[in-house]
């Protein structure tokens, strides 16, 4: 059984996987060996791969030492089933290219646009062959209410909701219609410039954000909130053979 440990921004998620079939999966604001520990001595884990994009392995290394697994911590080295074309493979994210493996996993052979809807927003494509072509990273959802908060005298800072008017008529709702529309509009774009240029385009939107287009979106796009650790586990497996 392998143990998947992807370290977000804001959440932590730790996935159980037999082979390729995902078994059961948590959440936690904080790292937490003690889950760890307590699976560890409940399952029959073989191995064990970390994907950490807060920086923060210095502490979990020294605390996942203490358990007899095989870890593995996804870095720039790592080998991965597909090609990676990016330019700077060090300073990419993680947690982009393991959605990206995930994507490959789910849609071999496919074009696949992942849409990851977090703090950031960020828009990942594979071709058909395999070779991972790049992103764009934008600001998400939270942090453009957050933007508007912080950098301007007196416009409050609002959540995310359901768009109900294209013309806000007051100042909240010209807020929640600014960055509701004003999202919505560039991940349609993003689809549709995509769609126009790659055939058989699969579209997968995954992150804490991803709900927020689920029924905007729905006949065009995948949404799939495991995406990420599909992703880390089909690495881990490739690593093991």
């Amino acid at each position: 059984m392998n143990l998947i440990i992807d370290i977000g921004n804001t959440r932590i998620k730790y996935a159980l996987f037999e082979n390729q079939k995902l078994i059961q999966w948590e959440s936690t604001s904080d790292f937490d060996i003690c889950l760890v520990t307590q699976w560890s001595k409940s399952f029959n884990i073989k191995k064990a791969m970390v994907s950490d994009v807060r920086n923060i392995r210095h502490e979990v290394e020294p605390l996942m030492k203490g358990i007899n697994i095989k870890v593995m911590f996804l870095d720039e080295t790592t080998p991965l089933p597909i090609n990676n074309s990016y330019r700077t493979p060090k300073t990419l994210g993680k947690d982009r290219i393991a959605a990206v493996v995930g994507a490959w996993s789910r849609f071999p052979n496919k074009n696949s646009l992942v849409i990851d809807a977090g703090t950031a927003i960020t828009y990942d494509f594979i071709d058909q062959t395999g070779i991972y072509l790049g992103g764009n990273i934008s600001p998400g959802l939270q942090s453009r209410f957050r933007a508007l908060h912080d950098y301007t005298g007196k416009l409050p800072l609002l959540e995310a909701k359901t768009v109900e008017e294209e013309i806000g008529k007051d100042t909240n709702n010209a807020i929640q219609s600014g960055v509701g529309l004003g999202l919505i509009f560039e991940v349609e774009k993003y689809i549709s410039h995509f769609s126009e240029k790659y055939h058989d385009l699969h579209v997968i939107i995954t992150g804490g954000d991803a709900v927020f287009f689920e029924t905007i979106l729905k006949n065009s796009i995948f949404v799939d909130l495991n995406v990420t650790i599909i992703g880390l586990n089909r690495i881990l497996i490739d690593n093991d053979k």
